[in-house]
């Protein structure tokens, strides 16, 4: 058995409670399964409410009693101490990723990495910004604000990248004075478990991982104990959050689905594009909210781009991703069956595909499906209008920039968006006129851990990264004070006669 293996076993159907990880006291488990081999490679626990009571009792006595009152700089050194623990994980933590839900191994690693920059990136914006002074109404007087942490958030996470989004948004709201109590997707607990290790000097109790499904969830959300949300995954599950979070007056963090736009004009190197466009619609089986999901190609060169991305296409090594692989096996079976129906009426609305389109024939386990590119599109098909997540690239040829920016914008969603030109005008237009929270020029889903992340429409609520995101986790307090405790008789009673009404 793999040292990796040997560590599932160990966290499986347990917790992260108290600064360790703990056996649960569920009496329910659902089985972890390799998506690469559909073995079982563990179970995860269904916590019960009274634990998840428990949980969130103790992370709001570390957040008050300690964590709250950490200096900026204790709270980084804090951070810092959780990247170093995670570059000695590194290579655990990317084989347990790879093992429970797919992604070739060298896509894990990066996973951590990316973890670990923005954990470093966290610490510092924690300590660098915590208010503002400004000009004071009055003079004499000192008015400022301060940032100040929410409580204890909930988080609850998708399957897709589990550590690098924790990463994104327990890093923010611990740096800003949070505590943290986290649900993972089911399809990615264990892996997550092991990564909860990485926290495990902070004061106890301020960091937990319950496991189990939308039950778990749900009653996160709704709990009085929990003061802010964060949430990363589908629309409706978004929407019943965003409307929970409504009620309950709660601050919420909502990312759920994208639909996103590839647009590849005629000044763009064909070569370059093709190559950007298979890496934006196969990384990660496609499983990223920010994948190429329509690609709208101008007339001229359609049928030549068509031709490249079908060559790179076929490049791709698929299989497990423990071996020297490009793109695993999708998540689940369930994943893969709601995948397939979507491939399925895409090609009974009349698209074809020119490569791929079926299950690689190499494998008998293992949920794997080709890299698939689909031509013959049109934009009232259906797999333009809904999250495809899974490895096809529709294109769609359109005839001219102004058709191309209409076809972008003609979506319910509007997180990420791509444009491959090297004409300064269309550059500039594209990035003031299409309706997304992210346009990549030439440069497809790259983030920075100083800009903002998230979208608009039902792509979402709320940003993460940069400063917008600690911001996330905070509420501002404004702050006034006289320092001198004068009279204020510009505006005190009793107000002067010569204010009053004039009679005639």
């Amino acid at each position: 058995m793999s040292d990796a293996l040997e560590h599932i076993k160990r966290v499986s159907g347990n917790i992260y409670r108290g600064g360790r990880i703990a056996r649960s006291a569920a009496t329910q488990t659902q089985d972890v399964i390799d998506p690469a081999t559909e073995e079982v490679i563990g179970v995860i626990a269904e916590t019960p409410t009274s634990e998840i009571d428990d949980c969130i009792a103790e992370a709001n006595k570390a957040q008050k009693t300690w964590w709250k009152d950490y200096s900026a700089v204790d709270r980084a050194h804090a951070l810092h101490q959780t990247a170093d623990r995670l570059e000695e994980l590194k290579p655990l933590l990317a084989e347990a990723l790879t093992r429970e839900m797919g992604k070739p191994y060298k896509e894990s690693v990066d996973e951590v990495n990316w973890s670990i920059h923005s954990l470093r990136h966290s610490a510092e914006i924690g300590r660098v910004d915590m208010g503002r002074v400004m000009g004071p109404a009055v003079a004499g007087q000192m008015h400022y604000t301060l940032k100040v942490p929410l409580g204890t958030v909930a988080f609850i996470m998708p399957f897709n990248f589990p550590m690098v989004l924790l990463a994104w948004e327990a890093g923010a709201a611990l740096a800003a004075g949070n505590a943290c109590v986290v649900k993972p997707s089911e399809y990615t607990s264990l892996s997550t478990l092991l990564f909860a290790e990485a926290f495990d000097h902070l004061p106890e109790g301020l960091f937990h991982v319950v496991t189990g499904g939308g039950d778990v969830g749900r009653t996160l959300v709704e709990h009085s104990g929990t003061h802010g949300v964060a949430f990363t995954g589908s629309v409706p599950v978004g929407r019943r959050v965003s409307a929970t979070c409504g009620d309950l007056m709660k601050p919420a963090l909502i990312e759920t689905s994208g639909n996103d736009p590839f647009i590849v004009m005629p000044s763009a190197p064909l070569d370059m594009a093709a190559r950007a466009a298979a890496f934006s619609a196969y990384m990660n089986c496609g499983q990223i909210c920010v994948s190429a999901e329509r690609i709208y190609v101008h007339q001229d060169i359609h049928d030549a781009f068509v031709e490249k991305l079908v060559e790179e296409t076929k490049k791709l090594r698929i299989g497990n991703g423990l071996d020297k692989v490009d793109m695993g096996p999708l998540v689940s079976s369930k994943e893969r069956d709601r995948y397939e129906a979507l491939m399925a009426k895409a090609q009974e609305a009349g698209a074809r595909a020119a490569t791929g389109g079926g299950r690689p024939g190499e494998f008998n386990r293992g949920w794997f499906v080709d890299a698939t590119v689909l031509t013959d599109c049109t934009p009232d098909m259906d797999i333009f209008h809904n999250e495809s997540f899974g490895p096809v690239a529709p294109v769609c040829r359109v005839k001219d920039f102004d058709e191309a920016l209409m076809r972008a914008n003609d979506s319910r969603f509007g997180l990420g968006s791509n444009i491959y030109t090297t004409n300064l005008s269309e550059a500039i237009r594209a990035t003031e006129e299409i309706q997304a929270g992210m346009v990549w020029v030439n440069a497809p889903l790259l983030d920075n851990d100083a800009g903002p992340f998230g979208g608009s429409k039902l792509s979402g609520l709320g940003r993460q990264l940069g400063p917008e995101g600690i911001d996330t986790f905070r509420e501002t307090k404004m702050i006034m004070i006289d320092p001198d405790c004068v009279a204020q008789d510009f505006w005190w009673f009793p107000y002067a006669d010569a204010e009053m009404h004039p009679k005639d």
